[in-house]
């Protein structure tokens, strides 16, 4: 039951700060490229692989924590539904260049982020691990 808790808690947060971002003024191209989108995708695709990386490789999280991290937070902060909304938009305007940049630009920088997400949580869990050698070496 308190995964639950969790996920809804996460997903919550993850909603409320979605629309900050979705909201803030930033200079989509002439309306053209939905930049905040953009960058919720990203953002959300490097936060999911470093917080997934570093549990499953030195981070002791808590199941119902990760739950509420991932499933909740970043599932309702993330989304494809609107990235594939937008895109279609564009076409429907006839800005197919437009549409297909954002879309490719989204997967070319989700995937980037995503990779750069697992080598920080990589690190992170590796300097984590060290540190936790060198403080049972000293007692």
């Amino acid at each position: 039951m308190k995964k639950y808790f969790f996920i809804g808690l996460g997903g919550f947060l993850g909603a409320i700060l979605r629309f900050l971002v979705k909201s803030a003024p930033i200079n989509n191209f002439g309306n053209n490229i939905p930049v905040n989108t953009l960058i919720i995708n990203i953002t959300g695709s490097f936060l999911l692989a470093f917080i997934t990386t570093a549990a499953l490789e030195g981070f002791k999280i808590n199941t119902d924590l990760k739950l509420g991290i991932c499933t909740g937070f970043l599932g309702a902060y993330t989304t494809f539904s609107t990235l594939c909304k937008e895109s279609s938009e564009l076409i429907y305007k006839a800005h197919y260049f437009y549409s297909i940049t954002y879309v490719l630009n989204s997967a070319f920088l989700g995937l980037t982020a995503a990779y750069l997400g697992v080598v920080a949580g990589r690190i992170a869990a590796t300097k984590l691990l060290n540190r936790t050698i060198e403080n049972l070496g000293e007692n």
